[in-house]
This record gives structure tokens, sequence and C-alpha cells, in this order.
């Protein structure tokens, strides 16, 4: 299905606002800190989580919040983590919905909250609250300022919003995102958020998120490290007035799903692209696996490989670490009939090497998107997986990430 691509990202959809604004929690003055997204009612809501045991105050916040599937505004401050703070950083992140709700009129349970930082600092929760003061009264349907607010390490502000009709209603997903270190599968340092007017039952929308993570944000990996304060979230406010789209039976359900499927895909490869110190998108089709989680499995482990991440960066087509990672993965499958290309040079057939030539496999690699196809030979499964490079840039980044 061909969607719509269309302007203002999170507030494309009716009755959407956001803002965003620097609060004085980061060291530099001109880059925003802290944002607020805004439905004028309250929405139908939906969230996946960090699986990381350490989570952060803002996660088990939201996480309590969400639970009656109604949330109404969303507030983010970037620069701190809010993570590994205690009782006192439980208390920050209630205050920050606290005073969220306040200045918007609004119920303190139906606001989410997410931090991302460095952890282990006490949020400076008097510039916070001030903060959201102002970010409240600058509340606009131009979402620029919320995506640039919500980004740490990242280079680009991350965001898409597509436009498509059930039942002749239109019907309008945004989204904004950030996360470039410290990403890997099972939700990784990153946040999400993500904005509708289709009418949906939480149940079904909750089920459209999980099964769209799992395909997309899931499939993501820059460094292998799994963080503290990761979630996405979706707000369905209904003010597209199409019938109300339900798990059973509903082939409206299909066109919802494949449109928050597109918008998480975008955002998830987004991501990647703006890795710490990437210079390449690399993408991994896997066919052949004997499950869904088996292809997964496997796609998974060549993009989070070190090996192969410095290969590619060195523009090296050393696929034999490709078959070692896919050794190792926990995926089964034949070596004797395992298969490998880069792009469209096949390297390994059937278990075989094959001779390839070494400088048409440089030019290959020299691109900006790296697309490594293998066939596992189990079975009919497929998946795809994103990663990049793993560069000079991303230790020097990481080795002064709190200075």
């Amino acid at each position: 299905m061909k969607f719509k691509i269309i302007e203002n990202h999170i507030c494309a959809p009716q009755g959407f606002l956001a803002s965003g604004i620097n609060a004085g929690i980061r060291k530099n003055p001109n880059k925003p800190d802290l944002a607020i997204i805004y439905s004028k009612i309250p929405a139908i809501s939906a969230g996946v989580f960090t699986t990381n045991q350490v989570k952060a105050a803002p996660v088990l916040l939201t996480q309590q919040h969400i639970k009656k599937n109604k949330l109404q505004a969303i507030v983010v401050n970037s620069g701190n983590a809010n993570a590994c703070t205690g009782k006192q950083g439980k208390l920050h992140a209630l205050q920050m919905a606290s005073a969220t709700a306040k200045q918007l009129q609004i119920d303190t349970n139906k606001v989410g909250v997410a931090s991302t930082g460095v952890i282990g600092v006490p949020l400076p929760i008097k510039k916070i609250v001030q903060g959201i003061s102002m970010a409240a009264s600058t509340l606009t349907t131009q979402s620029d300022s919320a995506a640039k607010a919500i980004m740490t390490t990242d280079l680009v502000p991350k965001s898409i919003a597509i436009e498509f009709k059930i039942a002749g209603h239109r019907i309008r997903i945004g989204g904004i995102a950030k996360g470039s270190g410290m990403i890997h599968p099972n939700m990784a340092t990153m946040l999400g958020f993500i904005t509708t007017d289709a009418a949906i039952h939480p149940t079904a929308l909750q089920y459209a998120l999980s099964k769209a993570n799992d395909a997309s944000f899931n499939m993501i990996t820059v460094d292998g490290d799994s963080s503290t304060n990761d979630m996405v979230l979706v707000l369905a406010n209904g003010l597209a007035k199409n019938p109300k789209i339900n798990l059973k039976n509903d082939p409206h359900f299909k066109i919802f799903y494949e449109g928050l499927l597109y918008v998480c895909t975008a955002l998830a490869k987004q991501i990647v692209q703006d890795g710490e110190g990437a210079t390449k998108l690399i993408e991994v089709h896997v066919h052949g696996g004997l499950t869904q989680t088996q292809a997964q499995l496997a796609a998974r482990a060549v993009c989070r490989s070190p090996l192969v991440k410095t290969a590619i960066f060195g523009e090296d087509a050393n696929w034999g670490r490709i078959a070692s990672a896919l050794g190792a993965s926990g995926a089964e499958l034949n070596p004797n009939l395992l298969c490998i290309d880069l792009g469209s040079m096949p390297l390994l057939k059937k278990g075989i090497p094959l001779p390839f030539n070494e400088s048409s496999a440089r030019k290959l690699l020299m691109k900006n998107k790296i697309i490594v196809k293998i066939n596992l030979k189990k079975g009919k499964a497929k998946a795809i997986a994103w990663g990049c490079d793993l560069t000079y840039d991303y230790i020097k980044i990481n080795a002064s990430y709190r200075s």
C-alpha cells in the first residue's frame, strides 16, 4: 500500500500540538531540551518499553499512567536520563507530569513522561518545571522544535508523517524519534512518539504497536547496548471520525497497521542512519528461516557484529565474518547450503565460496547503503534488520559523552 508523505510530523493528525524549548538542562543554551506533545482531547494510548531491568523513573511512571489506555500529553526532556536516581528520581518524574497537567489543565495520570541523557545525575527539576510552563504556552502545529528537543548525540531530528484513507475518512499518522547510540534490539536507547487521529480500540492499538515495534525498532542496532529509558508511545484521538478500528475480523485494521509499520520503520531507519559516528546504513535481508524468530535472530546477529560493522567501514568484503555471525546467532541454518550476497554480488552459494572481483566489491561497499542478502535454506520465513558501520568517531563520541 502506498502512503502520502505530508508535513508537520506529530502535529499532522488533527487535534495535536507540540513545542520544544530550552529549559537550561543542557550546557548549550542554543539547543532545545524540553518538549511537550498535546492532544486537544484525551487519546487512546499504547506503549512499548525498555526490556532493561534497570528502568528509569519516567519509564516506570509512564507504564503506570498508560494502564488505563488514555493519555493526553507527553513531556520529554533531554540531557538527563533521570535513571538510577532512586526515590528522588521517581518524585521528579511525577513532578514533571504534575507540572504539565497543571499547565494544560488535565489529569496528572493522563501525562506520559520521558527522559534521555546522562544516567545517575539528579534532574534540575526547578529548571524543568519552569520550562514546562514555557513549553505549554508555546504549543503549535509545527513540530520541528519538539523533534530537536528530544535529541542527545543525534546529528539530525527524526520525523515523518503520512496520510491515507479508511472507509473514506482521511487518516494521518505522524511521529518523531531520537536515538544515535546505545541502540540494540528489544528497545534500545531511543524514544519514539507517534500521533494519529484514527479512531481505534485500545486493544487493537496496543497489538498494532507491539507488532510494528517488533518489525522495526526491535530490528535495529548501532552498538549492541540496551538502555534504561526507551519507550515508544502512540496517541490516537479519534478526530478522523472513521468507524472505530477493532482487532478481530476488521479489514480496516490491516490498513492502519501497515500505516503504523511504515512510520515506525521510517523512524527506525533514520535512527541507524544517524548512528554515532556512522557513515553507512547496513540493511540485512534474511530468507529461508525456519521461523520468523529464527530469521530475525540471524539478521540481528549480522547487524550487531563488531567485526562485520568494522569490515563494512573499511570497505572489506570479508564475508567470512558474516558467516561466523550467523553461526553464532542461535538461528538454525544449513552451512552446506548457506548463501550470502553483497548486493547483487554472490559471495557464498550453497556453502561454497565464489570468486569475486575485489575492486567491484569495494565499489559496492563505498555506497551509503549496504545491502546483505542471506539464505539460511531451512524454511520460508524472512526478516530485515538495519544497522550501521562502526567507526573511529563512535569511540571519540562515547569516550567523552559526559563532558
